[in-house]
């Protein structure tokens, strides 16, 4: 019954956000130059009675804080969706700046090496949940329940898959810090980056590729459909992500151009 009621809400948040989509041609036709500001923080709205093992702290980056009223309208539906968490926005200039501090040199020279900023947030992302803790959403993600309950108290970390419940992916991860899946995730992509083939490209060498290579077959995981947890593209879409940079998805780059080589 309550997959039923995650399902329904599913559908009209995605109806909510395709009327949103449309309202925002127009609106940004009149208004082409308005931006809405992203905070870097937003502490949470309602107080927790117990701890959890999962902090209750989200974590989003992009390439910018200026956001089109589609993704600023996403990041609001979000925070009403997790009123008892903390809410941390991370700059491209914030994400290496975390890493030079916060990871091995090994990490951050991988890092640098990366030209594209999806594959960085792939990375950043793996390390920073395993520091922090915390739930990680891509900037166009949309939560279909409370986030609180959603991933619960007990559980040490929560990975939604796609495709039908068939394939992992990170476009969500929930996790406690000091997760040995994490750890292993960061190893793999610091092992695809100095390895790297341009046949792998971004999903397979940072991305959720590498998630689902790892995390496939195993009976010991809490995992999620990601229709019942949260959901992409249901208020916003890649000409609104990318409104003052067109064409700069992680799927335009050339693979060939991923990767810098090692400097002498």
């Amino acid at each position: 019954m309550n997959n039923i009621a995650k399902l329904i809400a599913n559908r009209l948040i995605r109806l909510t956000g395709n009327i949103f989509k449309i309202l925002a041609y127009p609106f940004h036709w009149v208004f082409p130059k308005l931006r809405f500001t992203i905070p870097a923080y937003s502490p949470a709205k309602l107080a927790r009675s117990n701890r959890s093992a999962i902090p209750r702290t989200i974590w989003q980056t992009n390439f910018t804080d200026q956001a089109s009223l589609p993704v600023y309208i996403n990041y609001l539906f979000n925070r009403l969706m997790s009123l008892n968490c903390d809410y941390r926005y991370v700059s491209t200039e914030a994400r290496s700046e975390y890493l030079q501090t916060h990871a091995s040199t090994e990490i951050y020279d991988a890092y640098m090496r990366l030209t594209n900023g999806a594959a960085q947030a792939d990375l950043w992302r793996l390390v920073v949940l395993n520091n922090e803790g915390g739930v990680y959403m891509d900037i166009d993600a949309t939560l279909v329940w409370s986030l609180d309950k959603l991933i619960g108290d007990e559980q040490q970390a929560v990975y939604i898959k796609i495709d039908n419940n068939t394939r992992f992916t990170n476009y969500f991860i929930a996790s406690a810090p000091n997760n040995n899946d994490l750890s292993q995730a960061i190893e793999k992509v610091l092992h695809n980056i100095e390895n790297y083939d341009p046949k792998m490209g971004v999903y397979y060498s940072t991305g959720p590729g590498v998630f689902d290579e790892l995390l496939k077959g195993r009976e010991d995981l809490c995992t999620k459909d990601r229709k019942y947890v949260c959901i992409q593209g249901s208020f916003t879409n890649e000409h609104f992500q990318y409104i003052d940079r067109p064409r700069s998805k992680w799927t335009h780059i050339n693979p060939d151009d991923l990767v810098k080589k090692k400097e002498p």
